[in-house]
């Protein structure tokens, strides 16, 4: 390549094309969590439709029964799963909220995403066959995916947090 910056110039201009920019990151990290969150809306969705209209057609969905606790009153089935879907879609969305630096400090974000992530996990373990399959195993990977980024490779991405 010829031209001001030579070949140097050119491998360093491609190599700044394949790196996402710290707000493209920041968008797609906050987008996770804030999707996440919302999608336990739909659990609750799911459960509030069982509850109101028992015995139409809810695809996969089942109403709240824990293998772990099979005596459990199908009201209070209900009540825990719904405590835990409550409790993940609230954690989530005001994680990804402090993600960003809205309304709660930046700082709160990464035990937030910690602690939601095992509530949620905890729910779907402990509701395990009540929800679609894939709907399972995408909420329980988004889990384990949250717990390794925040916990094991302790993720922060560059200038993200007050850039």
């Amino acid at each position: 390549m010829s031209g001001r910056h030579g070949v140097a110039g050119a491998a360093w201009h491609k190599k700044e094309q394949d790196e996402m920019s710290d707000q493209t990151i920041k968008l797609i990290a906050a987008g996770v969590l804030l999707l996440h969150g919302l999608g336990h809306g739909g659990a609750l969705g799911a459960l509030a439709w069982i509850r109101l209209r028992p015995g139409t057609p809810t695809g996969a969905w089942h109403a709240a029964q824990s293998w772990l606790v099979p005596s459990l009153r199908a009201d209070t089935a209900t009540t825990i799963a719904s405590a835990f879907w409550i409790a993940s879609l609230a954690g989530f969305v005001i994680a990804a909220m402090s993600f960003w630096g809205v309304v709660v400090p930046d700082s709160v974000w990464r035990p937030l995403s910690v602690v939601s992530a095992l509530v949620s996990a905890a729910g779907i373990v402990l509701f395990f066959g009540t929800w679609p399959m894939f709907n399972t195993l995408a909420a329980l990977a988004v889990n384990v995916a949250v717990l390794l980024a925040v916990l094991w490779l302790r993720w922060s991405p560059p200038a993200a947090l007050g850039g």
